[in-house]
């Protein structure tokens, strides 16, 4: 019982964290290994969990007006079959990336996030098409979020901050939508092969479905005063731990 109250309790920080500006897999994945699941094990049940959260948080953001599915909706399709993909490639491949890559992007990112004037909760000019966007952003991300995961929601919203021109708020709330989508596909495709242990999984869940709620209505009582700082740590915390500890 110990064990799963730990578990509940990092869930819904990471959830929070999360719904604001992703990262939240620093969090629970580390808390996973720590309990003795296996690499395999642990990313299955984290996406169990995290399924939960993401929804809160895009349950929450299409309410307040945020999302608009005629523009997201293919983006969606496209981030749940690339985290597909990215499922079965670590299935039956495996999937060893450069160790200074992803790091790499992350911090490269975080510092154009820092120091960009177009980054605020005032939408900027679009550079890219939204199917374009689809199917050249939203597919690669989803794909490396099923196979691998850390920084996935940070990515999406430095797609849609840097290449849509959408303000934070409206970045945040799509960012949401995708990593719902990329979750989803991913857990629907790890189940089959009984890698999600939900004696686990479902305690997490219920922590991130509240921290998820709590951090939504946070992002959007406090715009980009909140998750602008928040977005540039996350960025940085994912690089440190790639960097350091890249198993």
């Amino acid at each position: 019982m110990e064990t799963e109250l730990l578990l509940f309790s990092l869930a819904l920080i990471a959830g929070l964290v999360d719904a604001i500006a992703g990262g939240g897999g620093l969090i629970t994945v580390p808390a996973l290994l720590w309990v003795g699941l296996g690499p395999l094990e642990t990313l299955a049940t984290n996406k169990a969990q995290g399924v939960f959260g993401t929804a809160s948080a895009s349950v929450h953001f299409w309410r307040q007006g945020l999302i608009d599915w005629r523009t997201a909706g293919l983006a969606f399709l496209c981030a749940f079959a690339g985290a597909a993909s990215g499922v079965l490639f670590i299935r039956h491949l495996g999937g060893n990336i450069p160790p200074w890559l992803i790091p790499g992007l992350l911090i490269a990112f975080s510092l154009y996030f820092l120091v960009s004037p177009r980054v605020s909760d005032f939408d900027a000019r679009q550079r890219l098409g939204q199917g374009t966007f689809a199917f050249l952003i939203a597919f690669p991300i989803g794909f490396y979020d099923g196979f691998f995961g850390p920084g996935t929601g940070t990515f999406f919203a430095m797609g849609y901050i840097a290449l849509l021109g959408y303000n934070l708020r409206r970045a945040t709330a799509h960012t949401k939508l995708l990593n719902f989508a990329s979750n989803l596909a991913a857990i629907l495709f790890f189940i089959p092969g009984g890698h999600v242990l939900w004696r686990y999984g479902l305690v997490m869940a219920a922590g991130q479905f509240i921290g998820a709620w709590l951090g939504a209505h946070l992002a959007m009582r406090h715009g980009a005063r909140l998750i602008r700082p928040l977005l540039v740590i996350a960025s940085l915390a994912v690089s440190l731990k790639l960097l350091l500890y890249p198993s």
